[in-house]
């Protein structure tokens, strides 16, 4: 129960502590769209597909490495599944499904984002479906790197802005025309799409594999 309580205590101080620079990465966020308020919808759609499979790379490596170091005797496809599943499930939410909810509520799902015979995959840009080509083998390298050359100390500052940016272009899709409501709307999901899924990879993850008597983890300075 202690180390329940501890875990949970962590878990706790670490998002309080990550909501500013998290503040910080949706307000940059926020300025990208407003700079970049005119781009065509295909244009903002090939951005999406940088940054998105950016972050599952740097998810991938950072789990499948933090899944090794506290599971030393696991299995080759199992590392690969944990690291696979984990950087592509992390970043789906993050960079799509979050924002995805955000555009419906702030009622942002216009025409561009939803043509006549897509379906949810591609209205949602859901990136290991629509975009398999680029995340999955993003995915797959990842793990590779991260089995291989296990690196678990990565900036968080690096994942939160590659999220942050991918979730605002995914936005940006979705915009129409600019008002102060989508503006500020779209900062709220923004800092929700980053602080809540990066935070979970980087903070929460760690935590479920670390064993009684080892040290609580940092993986994310």
């Amino acid at each position: 129960m202690d180390r329940m309580k501890q875990k949970l205590t962590t878990i706790l101080t670490e998002l309080k502590n990550h909501s500013p620079f998290t503040f910080f990465g949706a307000f940059t966020g926020i300025i990208c769209m407003l700079i970049f308020r005119n781009l065509a919808h295909d244009i903002s759609l090939k951005i999406f597909y940088v940054f998105h499979p950016a972050h599952v790379l740097l998810s991938a490596i950072v789990t499948t490495s933090i899944f090794q170091h506290y599971n030393r005797k696991g299995r080759i496809p199992t590392i690969f599944l944990v690291g696979f599943l984990g950087s592509i499930g992390i970043g789906t939410l993050s960079d799509s499904l979050i924002p995805y909810i955000g555009e419906l509520s702030l009622g942002m799902h216009v025409e561009t984002h939803a043509h006549e015979h897509t379906g949810f995959a591609e209205q949602a840009h859901i990136g290991f479906i629509e975009g398999w080509y680029i995340v999955v083998p993003a995915a797959i390298i990842g793990v590779l790197i991260g089995y291989f050359r296990p690196k678990t100390k990565f900036p968080h500052a690096g994942h939160v802005l590659l999220s942050t940016w991918a979730s605002s272009f995914h936005m940006l899709m979705a915009m129409g025309g600019v008002t102060v409501l989508k503006i500020a709307g779209s900062f709220g999901f923004l800092f929700l799409a980053v602080w809540l899924p990066c935070c979970i990879s980087d903070i929460v993850f760690p935590l479920l594999f670390v064993k009684p008597g080892e040290e609580l983890p940092h993986h994310h300075h």
